[in-house]
């Protein structure tokens, strides 16, 4: 197997899942992610070290009539309950999409389908789902609602079943993406509009119990991360943005992790320009404002 170092891996929306002493690295990996039909799956990548990497491993290729026909991607993996779960973006034959949960008994996988298609609303442009389990044991998933759909994006949340395998009840908005006050608007070619994005909610719980919500829009200085804290420590918020961006150097789709050696990281892809984009490890900090980035 190859031996990669971090920065020769391309790769958007990486998420790192520490298991039984390594790191995992998962992401968006297709070569061509935005085009048509050129989705083939999903691959991923096992370290000792935030330097060093085996790899890749196939551990998502679906068979010909699964839903999802292209924009595979922000492949998540979370252990939950003993099984390891990928929630994953996949646009359909209709052109809409939305995140599905895959499941596996082991952190490479095989992924098989587990949810029926998409768990998002079926009539929403929806991406980059990512599991959330509250105070109470319930799980959630939290996800973009698009800009391209609504203009003005948004996070919402949706209570999940048990099992994972589908979700129930009604998806409330977190946030709208105007909310923060460091936000720009973005251009789509493909739908020819402006509007405000959201992308790559990730959810992280401080030592002192805040519950904070990383999410990434388009900025004066390219791709941007802020984030926004509930004053109810819970997923109902009500949710505070924070004035300044956490990371504002055309990077984005972050997601929070702690290392072996207790330094607590953010895991994002810089710079946002295929196929340039690849995984990089910027040290983080708690203080009594919130996070910052070292």
């Amino acid at each position: 197997m190859k031996k990669w170092k971090t920065n020769e891996i391309q790769i958007r929306d990486p998420f790192v899942l520490k298991e039984n002493g390594s790191y995992y690295l998962f992401g968006s990996t297709d070569k061509n992610i935005w085009g048509q039909g050129t989705s083939v799956g999903f691959q991923a990548y096992k370290g000792e070290d935030l330097e060093h990497w085996e790899g890749p491993f196939d551990v998502f290729f679906p068979e010909e009539d699964y839903w999802g026909k292209d924009n595979f991607w922000a492949p998540e993996v979370h252990l939950y309950n003993g099984a390891y779960y990928m929630f994953a973006t996949f646009r359909g034959a209709d052109k809409m999409r939305g995140t599905a949960i895959l499941k596996a008994e082991n952190p490479l996988g095989p992924y098989l389908p587990w949810s029926d298609g998409p768990v998002t609303p079926k009539d929403w442009m929806s991406l980059d789902g990512t599991l959330y389990v509250d105070k109470k044991g319930k799980p959630w998933i939290v996800f973009c609602h698009e800009w391209v759909q609504i203009k003005n994006g948004e996070v919402c949340a949706m209570r999940l079943t048990d099992d994972l395998r589908k979700s129930e009840g009604e998806p409330m908005t977190l946030l709208h993406s105007t909310d923060a006050p460091w936000t720009g608007k973005a251009y789509s070619r493909e739908h020819n509009m402006e509007g405000w994005v959201t992308d790559g909610p990730n959810m992280y719980r401080m030592t002192d119990g805040r519950l904070i919500l990383l999410w990434s829009c388009m900025a004066d200085k390219g791709y941007t991360i802020g984030y926004a804290v509930s004053d109810s420590d819970e997923i109902y918020g009500p949710w505070k943005q924070c004035e300044k961006p956490l990371f504002e150097k055309d990077g984005g789709h972050g997601m929070v992790f702690e290392s072996y050696d207790l330094q607590l990281y953010l895991a994002i892809h810089q710079p946002n320009d295929t196929p340039n984009e690849r995984a990089v490890f910027v040290e983080l900090e708690e203080t009594d404002d919130g996070l910052k980035c070292k």
